[in-house]
């Protein structure tokens, strides 16, 4: 019990089982929350999340000011280890001058994920914190009988417990064991300033008879003055455990749940509007998933066909709303590491331009060809979208001007004073706003326009295919070529990003009200400029025709950017070539280097702030971004990257790289990070480009070696073994992560085989469909080729699956964790 699963080493070509990974990955959306307390003087809250697993905080979302019904439209998509227990979201409220006030939480566990495989999507009410609920942590027992029958006794050996909840000001507890038994309790010493303690104590009970009452292990933290604060506790059957004899492991602890819980005021701390869905994934090597991926690639390759229904066609007509987003990542990914994305997004135009289409209406609806497309500028254009907009962005932000153009929401308070005996009218409050929202669209087109350079070849490409394709399908219609462009670009790239930056990592922060109201405006005139039909009187805002010459004269220079954009010749140069998203630096920024006693690169530095920067070699670090080089540490030195204790250093915001120094000794760098998001974003990114790494360790110490001792686990052994497990398959999903082709097609395997039924009856109705038109064929159509493939390399690899699969442990023994 409490032991990680190993990575396998079977081979399929000895005729074995492959080997296969078992991950999970959990997507969160926190959307918004609604009905919340005021917590503030002033009748209000300044709400925030924070996300944890497993008791360990992993996502702090922006904080929303004064405001009882937040919107965050936050999105997360964790991967970590398939023996996780649960998610809580607490709903918090920020304070600048005292300690944060916890509002209320949402807890859902594992079971209650697996019992929605699509996702659990809806309004969930807050319920309060019960200190005696905020558990965590494991403890390591051995429980045994001796004995023959008429003197047997039940002997309880208490090891050692790990991560357990800090309930003192000094970040840590003092954890003591109660053990309780037929109605006699015993308890243990206690050990003093830590979280991770360590007792080696035996304890033995006359055994009851019959054995019906159970064994309850509990742990306190001590108090000098007032009460002891619960810490968890495990229960145990007895019946159980005489016929296994002994059981040893790590066992969770568990809150306190025999109190009865009372549900009157349930709903008045508010609620939360989430989506959450948990995707455990048993991925098979990469070759096991050849015949799959060489299939789609065929498909790609052989192009449309006049009267044949393609694979791709019945993709898209048998692929759900709710998952068509994610299989259109899955695809895009999956052809960009094939080195075949244009030719499938030429295809998906080509297909999309074949059905019955107006050209107002051409890639408006979320078919698989506009999904593929948006994933695809989201997966290749995020540095481009960043070098476009960043400025821009953030002159609003800094500015913070009053922009609004809508008589009906100019108020009085706005106008203000704009002398010493004048007060503005409403009319130059809204020439004043439209001046500043003309030179924020003036830089940002000037930006767009320059930026042809700088735009991706793979993303030119593509423009130019669909430039092109609808050019040949409205020859009579040339503006409409040029919307096509601008419908992705701008409507579904630029706009979205402009009006939620924070959502496409433009900003940390959401906007405040007013900042938020100039950028829906800027969106707005993107959105005009894209659509390419300014004209006043057909918008349904009226009070936009103020805009006008500059929206036109938009219009005429995004044309010419989409002319350049589509002429420009690209280099012939590694055509067909598997291409993965741009990733020469993975993660930089500036980190505080913590001291402790002893030698390394980093330790006898002066600076106390320092530059890293993390690729795909090392992580090195200067006093400065352009700086030389202080140091660098290779990524095959890197041994782990986690969290550091609170206690350590008083802040819980610090990491630590544990990596092999020169001279082969084993050093530590203790870094900080200004939030939570930061510090995971960078142990998620060192994780990552470890990932291969052999030498990384399985245990390590999350706190500090301080004199003669380990701050965490008081082990005065400095080498001595880690007091608690690494949490290196714990990562953060990234738009810059490398292609995994092997999970990608896992993904896609695992949505065909469920399709498998559906893509027969649709293939049969859309034949009707061209029988209709072209005449009646032969009554023994077969199937098409393609799609009797696709059947047959799907069974073959759900034969693969089963016969990877482990056969099921025994039952256990002894009945654990009952509350």
């Amino acid at each position: 019990m409490g032991a990680e699963l190993g990575d396998g080493g079977f081979e399929a070509r000895l005729g074995r089982p492959p080997a296969m990974a078992r991950r999970s990955a959990l997507s969160i959306r926190i959307v918004e929350g609604r009905n919340l307390p005021a917590k503030d003087i002033t009748g209000s809250s300044d709400p925030y999340c924070i996300v944890k697993i497993d008791d360990e905080a992993i996502i702090r979302t922006a904080t929303v000011w004064k405001t009882l019904s937040p919107f965050w439209g936050e999105e997360y998509e964790v991967h970590l280890q398939p023996t996780f227990h649960s998610i809580s979201i607490y709903v918090m409220d920020e304070d600048a001058l005292s300690r944060d006030d916890v509002i209320g939480k949402v807890c859902i566990t594992r079971d209650m994920l697996a019992e929605h495989p699509k996702g659990y999507s809806g309004w969930v009410s807050l319920s309060e914190v019960d200190p005696d609920e905020e558990v965590q942590g494991e403890i390591h027992l051995r429980v045994e009988v001796l004995g023959s029958q008429g003197s047997r006794r039940l002997r309880c050996t208490v090891l050692e417990a790990r991560d357990l909840a800090r309930k003192d000001r000094n970040g840590a507890s003092d954890p003591f064991v109660r053990l309780r038994y037929n109605g006699k309790a015993q308890e243990s010493t206690v050990v003093k300033k830590s979280c991770y303690p360590r007792w080696n104590e035996t304890f033995e009970f006359e055994l009851a008879e019959p054995a019906g009452e159970k064994l309850c292990v509990e742990v306190w933290d001590w108090d000098l003055v007032g009460r002891n604060d619960f810490l968890g506790k495990v229960v145990f059957s007895i019946q159980g455990l005489e016929a296994a004899g002994q059981e040893e492991g790590w066992f969770r602890l568990r809150p306190d749940k025999s109190k009865p819980r009372e549900d009157e005021g349930r709903g008045s701390l508010g609620s939360l509007q989430l989506q959450v869905r948990l995707r455990d994934e048993t991925v098979l090597p990469s070759h096991c998933y050849q015949p799959l991926v060489q299939l789609l690639c065929q498909e790609v390759k052989s192009g449309r066909q006049d009267g044949q229904v393609h694979l791709v066609t019945l993709l898209d007509e048998t692929t759900t709303a709710e998952c068509r987003q994610e299989v259109a990542v899955n695809l895009v990914k999956l052809f960009l590491g094939q080195g075949l994305v244009k030719e499938f997004l030429d295809l998906l135009f080509e297909l999309e331009l074949a059905k019955p289409c107006e050209p107002n209406t051409l890639f408006r609806s979320n078919s698989l060809a506009s999904k593929s497309m948006e994933s695809f500028l989201k997966v290749t254009g995020m540095p481009y979208l960043h070098a476009v907009l960043g400025p821009t962005i953030t002159r609003v932000f800094e500015e913070k001007k009053h922009v609004e153009l809508d008589p009906g929401k100019v108020e009085i308070k706005d106008t203000g004073c704009s002398g010493l005996h004048r007060v503005q009218t409403e009319g130059e409050v809204i020439e004043q706003g439209r001046q500043h929202l003309q030179s924020y669209l003036g830089e940002l087109l000037d930006a767009i326009d320059k930026s042809v350079p700088v735009c991706p070849p793979v993303i030119r490409a593509a423009f130019r295919q669909l430039f092109q394709r609808v050019e040949e399908r409205f020859p009579q219609h040339q503006h409409t070529k040029f919307v096509a462009v601008t419908s992705f670009l701008c409507l579904r790239f630029f706009s979205p990003a402009i009006m939620t930056p924070k959502l496409f990592h433009l900003r940390e922060t959401h906007a405040d009200a007013r900042t938020s109201r100039t950028l829906l405006l800027l969106a707005k005139a993107i959105q005009m400029v894209g659509n390419m039909e300014p004209a006043a009187g057909r918008a349904k805002e009226v009070w936009l025709a103020p805009l006008l010459p500059a929206l036109q004269q938009g219009i005429a220079q995004m044309k010419d950017f989409i002319t350049r954009l589509v002429e420009m010749e690209e280099e012939e140069e590694g055509e067909g070539r598997p291409l993965d998203p741009p990733r020469t630096v993975v993660k930089e920024g500036p980190l505080f280097v913590h001291k402790t006693r002893g030698k390394g690169p980093l330790l006898p530095t002066a600076a106390k702030k320092l530059h890293f920067c993390l690729t795909g070699e090392a992580l090195s670090f200067g006093k400065s971004p352009g700086a030389e080089r202080s140091g660098t540490i290779a990524l095959a030195d890197i041994l782990a990257a986690e969290k550091v204790e609170e206690k350590s250093f008083g802040s819980s915001h610090v990491m630590q790289v544990v990596y092999t120094g020169a001279g082969g000794q084993q050093e530590t760098a203790y870094l900080q990070c200004k939030c939570v998001n930061e510090l995971n974003q960078w142990l998620s990114a060192l994780r990552k480009v470890c990932v291969n790494n052999p030498r990384v360790l399985r245990a390590y110490h999350p706190g500090v070696f301080r004199g003669d001792k380990w701050s965490c686990c008081h082990q005065k052994e400095r080498t001595g073994l880690g007091c608690d497990r690494t949490r290196h398959g714990v990562t953060l999903h990234d738009w810059s992560d490398p292609l995994d082709p092997a999970a990608e097609a896992q993904r896609l395997f695992h949505h065909l085989q469920g399709l498998q039924g559906t893509l027969r009856e649709k293939y049969w109705e859309l034949l009707e469909l061209e029988d209709a038109q072209n005449g009646p064929r032969d009554e023994d159509t077969p199937l098409p080729e393609g799609l009797r493939r696709l059947f047959g390399v799907l069974g073959d690899l759900e034969g693969c699956h089963r016969r990877a699969q482990p056969p099921a442990p025994p039952a256990p023994a002894l009945l654990q964790l009952q509350t």
